[in-house]
């Protein structure tokens, strides 16, 4: 039997185009040792670590007719040159100029011919740091039998592991007259897998993942908000090709401090400092707000799934990342105020039975934030994006060093991509003592993209001078 992209996968390759590539990313930065950790130390590092994982070796090959969605081949032309890259910028580099650099990997896609992930080696950096900059499909992260790049390289020790011996050899590719031949025998036996297959071509994602969200079950406030179109809001406009990246660095006992004084969970005060954020950044806009202006926020949370608990090599055994929507009071002046209304939206989650706690999830294997992201935007993507206005994923992750190759990670921020209609998305990482907040952005709608960083910062001042 091929290896055949489930629906929704299709359906994540089937949406994407020069506009909305759908792929995750990451960037991590290194303090560098005094010895080690260079591009070719990486380079095997990521080499040793793929034998983990196939699906890094292997390709998207589509069925000619689309008689059925595509299967997953070995890339029998596999180079490791290829997805490992080498990047400099102009030393002393700035957080600026890495920032840019960013947004001009992310707002390229992946090419499909190719397993569908890259990892760049950025040099250059001032302070004598190292970063790493990877992308990866979401079709590619499963979670279960597959996890993000970015998760699969560190370690929570500094001693460099074993190579070990690669002996990975690829299996030849199906011909075109096999994949037919294929598609032709599963549609006589399973006539519905054609009907699957037409509505993952027109992109139908919701369609084909109606029956998904009813078998998560626990998310009765997200079903019950479908009917709803999303507010209006400025940053649902035409995408364009181009990006802009900020990444925004804050400290966890922060947030731990406002929640302490106003109740609610660390995830509540992070929407609720982007709620002011974006209160700012609209009044910046000139937009009118009222006290009734909502933002309607997509926040995929984790929640416990027996189903997968033996199945996971990832860290994430025993839970499932579904879609929550929440409405943030962005015309509310009152931060406090506007964090009550959050913790109140967010609370009929934390009832459910099904909520996996923040601790719960820091405790997991490695380095599990970069594939809860990437689950959290494969959640986003397979729902119609007019019943939302961003996407806001939050992961928190160890409060100890990780390293990768020898070398200690000082800070992680992830990036989520834009959806069609979507300028901007926000991921949310905790990792030792901070909270990295990637901001990814349109480049002609949120050119300011800085100035919402600035915004963001302030936002988390705020609660915190309210607090004491």
């Amino acid at each position: 039997m091929p290896d055949r992209l489930s629906a929704v996968d299709a359906s994540l390759m089937y949406m994407e185009d020069a506009s909305t590539p759908m792929h995750v990313g990451s960037l991590a930065v290194f303090e560098r040792p005094a010895t080690g950790f260079d591009f070719c130390s990486v380079r095997a590092l990521v080499q040793q670590r793929l034998s983990y994982l196939p699906r890094y070796r292997q390709r998207v090959m589509a069925v000619p007719g689309n008689l059925a969605r595509p299967v997953w081949v070995d890339d029998v032309d596999f180079d490791i040159t290829y997805h490992v890259r080498r990047s400099a910028l102009p030393e002393p580099g700035t957080d600026a100029q890495l920032a840019e650099l960013v947004a001009r990997l992310m707002s390229r896609p992946l090419d499909t011919e190719r397993p569908l992930w890259e990892i760049y080696f950025v040099e250059g950096l001032s302070g004598d740091r190292v970063a790493l900059i990877t992308k990866t499909h979401q079709a590619v992260v499963d979670g279960v039998g597959t996890i993000e790049l970015g998760q699969l390289i560190l370690d929570d020790t500094p001693a460099e592991p074993d190579e070990g011996e690669d002996l990975w050899r690829p299996r030849p590719q199906p011909s075109k007259t096999e994949l037919v031949a294929e598609a032709v025998g599963e549609t006589v036996q399973q006539p519905g897998v054609l009907v699957d297959n037409a509505r993952s071509l027109a992109a139908d994602a919701a369609g084909v993942l109606g029956r998904v969200t009813g078998v998560a079950g626990g998310i009765a406030a997200t079903l019950r908000t479908l009917a709803r179109p999303a507010p209006r809001c400025p940053l649902n406009v035409e995408v364009s090709a181009g990006r802009v990246f900020a990444g925004v660095r804050t400290r966890l006992a922060d947030y731990r401090e406002i929640r302490a004084a106003h109740g609610g969970t660390v995830n509540d005060v992070v929407l609720a400092a982007i709620t002011g954020a974006l209160r700012e950044w609209m009044l910046s806009r000139d937009v009118v707000l009222t006290d009734t202006t909502t933002v309607r926020a997509l926040v995929p949370l984790a929640v416990v799934d027996a189903d997968t608990m033996a199945h996971s090599p990832a860290g994430i055994v025993g839970n499932e990342v579904v879609p929550h929507l929440v409405d943030l009071p962005v015309g509310e002046a009152d931060s406090v105020v506007r964090l009550q209304h959050v913790s109140h939206g967010m609370r009929e989650h934390r009832d459910s039975g099904r909520w996996v706690a923040a601790r719960s999830l820091a405790r997991m294997g490695g380095f599990a934030p970069p594939t809860l992201h990437s689950l959290g935007a494969r959640a986003a993507g397979t729902l119609s994006n007019r019943i939302f206005n961003l996407v806001v994923t939050n992961s928190p992750g160890p409060q100890v060093p990780m390293y990768a190759a020898g070398a200690r990670m000082s800070e992680m921020f992830p990036i989520v991509p834009l959806l069609r209609n979507h300028a901007l998305a926000v991921g949310v990482t905790s990792y030792d003592g901070g909270v990295y907040i990637g901001l990814n952005g349109d480049r002609k709608a949120v050119h300011d993209i800085d100035a919402f960083a600035t915004m963001l910062e302030e936002s988390v001042a705020e609660l915190k001078e309210y607090s004491r």
